[in-house]
């Protein structure tokens, strides 16, 4: 029976006291980035996900021991996974210029309102708004 990475393992560090791993079996169900990611998300949690990071290098079980006795149990609300947004001013600049994400964002702060709006004005295909 395979564990699953946010019904079971991920709850056991966070609020339960509930020890999963316990044979190579179920070592092989945890996922330890997918785990960090998830833990990343709770600003208390941030600091033992970064030392795990540090220390990629351990079992599988090692990892989640350190997690599941070092993270206090109790019920965190859910939190949202951070999905990075771009702007569209950038998405216009990147397509008028030719430029990468990173290059639009140093050239943002430079351009004013009117330029913006030129390269609005000029990348405008028509069609109903």
């Amino acid at each position: 029976m395979s564990l699953d990475i946010f019904k079971e393992i991920v709850p056991s560090i966070l609020k339960t006291n509930e020890h999963l791993i316990s044979n190579d079996d179920e070592e092989k169900d945890y996922n330890a980035f997918l785990v960090n990611k998830a833990l990343s998300q709770h600003i208390d949690c941030i600091f033992y996900v970064n030392e795990m990071n540090l220390h990629c290098h351990l079992d599988k079980k090692m990892q989640y021991d350190y997690l599941y006795h070092s993270i206090r149990k109790y019920n965190r609300g859910y939190q949202k996974w951070f999905k990075n947004t771009e702007s569209d001013n950038i998405q216009l600049i990147k397509e008028f210029y030719g430029y990468s994400t990173d290059k639009a964002k140093q050239i943002l702060p430079l351009l004013s309102k009117d330029n913006i709006a030129y390269i609005k004005n000029k990348l405008d295909k028509g069609g109903k708004s």
